[in-house]
């Protein structure tokens, strides 16, 4: 047997390029979350709102007013309310709830698993069928079968979604009875059913409910598959945009001239590739409902956040606003930060760079 001993120089080279890589990483991440908060800190802060007035009320005393202001640091200079406001959200103090007179971390952490598990599911319905979609919209360039896949996702980019989401519940609801209500669950099962990881279809398979699994499948499938189709709209096309420009490639005529089948060019090879940028495409459309379903969530009254955050800025609870709206972005960033690195994993080309 031969060793073969790797060069000390090409050690040190490997380690300082994972080191930079690193570095370049944790400076992304942290410039990105700075400016989210900065944003967020000078949104709360332009808006014509007073926190102090929206928990003490307008008839309140000033001398009850100015205490208030005093004890939120309202009345220090702006950069130095801004430090304060980062060291806050670092230690997961996003305020109280003027709503609810919770902490708005709390809240949050109630309502979130609603807005993520309607996400998902909105997600997933959107790549299995928006993805052989696009790929046959792509093979089939310029047929019918072509144009009748844009026309789909140009009506999924057109429609306003809470015009759809009222049409489907008058039709589907109220008309043919064949999906459940707005909501999240039955009051039926108000008593019987139990949350516990705040996921009602996993909580129900975890209790063994099939009854209130039925109920939860039948609430969530309308508006599921509303945010399904909006996410079709963009992955079919964003597919078939990847496989147009796989399949002019020199290794998809190669592979044609050794007598390989047009299936197993598309489907092994061409869509193989695609799938590298695509991703990505599917990390921001889930993140983009992670963060976009306010309107479906109060068409369906589903108590998720997007309702959280609407029902608290109806009521001038800007620490609940602000809370919500770092915690979406917080996990918008962490979805591209997930979608980048599995772009490296699965293309090698990118990992030199």
């Amino acid at each position: 047997m031969v060793a073969f001993d790797v060069p000390r120089s090409t050690v040190r080279l490997r380690a300082t390029g994972l080191a930079t890589t690193i570095g370049k990483f944790l400076v992304i991440v942290i410039t990105t979350y700075l400016g989210l908060l900065a944003v967020t800190f000078f949104i709360g802060r332009v808006i014509p709102i007073d926190p102090v007035l929206a928990i003490v009320g307008d008839r309140a005393p000033a001398s009850t007013i100015a205490r208030a202001r005093q004890e939120l640091g309202l009345n220090e200079p702006l950069c130095w309310q801004f430090v304060i406001y980062v060291s806050k959200v670092l230690h997961g103090d996003f305020g109280t709830s003027v709503l609810t007179g919770n902490p708005v971390l709390t809240d949050i952490r109630r309502v979130f698993p609603a807005t993520m598990e309607l996400a998902t599911l909105g997600t997933l319905i959107g790549s299995m069928i928006g993805v052989p979609l696009g790929v046959l919209a792509a093979v089939k360039r310029g047929t019918f079968i072509d144009q009748t896949v844009r026309v789909i996702g140009l009506f999924g980019y057109s429609v306003p979604i809470f015009w759809l989401g009222l049409m489907a519940l008058l039709v589907f609801y109220a008309r043919l009875g064949w999906t459940a209500g707005p909501g999240r669950i039955d009051v039926v099962y108000e008593y019987t059913f139990t949350p516990i990881t705040g996921f009602y279809i996993i909580d129900a398979i975890i209790q063994r409910q099939w009854d209130a699994l039925r109920d939860i499948l039948s609430h969530i499938i309308l508006p599921a598959c509303l945010l399904g189709y909006f996410s079709l709209a963009y992955i079919s096309r964003m597919t078939r945009s990847f496989m147009l420009n796989e399949l002019e490639q020199e290794y998809v005529v190669a592979a044609r001239a050794k007598g390989l089948s047009e299936s197993r060019i598309i489907w092994r090879h061409a869509l193989r590739n695609a799938a590298v940028p695509l991703v990505t495409v599917i990390a921001l459309s889930y993140a983009g409902m992670l963060e976009g379903s306010v309107l479906t969530e109060t068409v369906f009254s589903w108590p998720g956040l997007g309702q959280y955050i609407t029902n608290s800025l109806q009521n001038a609870d800007m620490n609940a606003v602000l809370g919500g709206t770092v915690v979406i972005g917080s996990v918008f960033i962490a979805l591209n930060l997930i979608s980048d690195l599995l772009y490296r994993t699965l293309d090698p080309r990118t990992r030199a760079r």
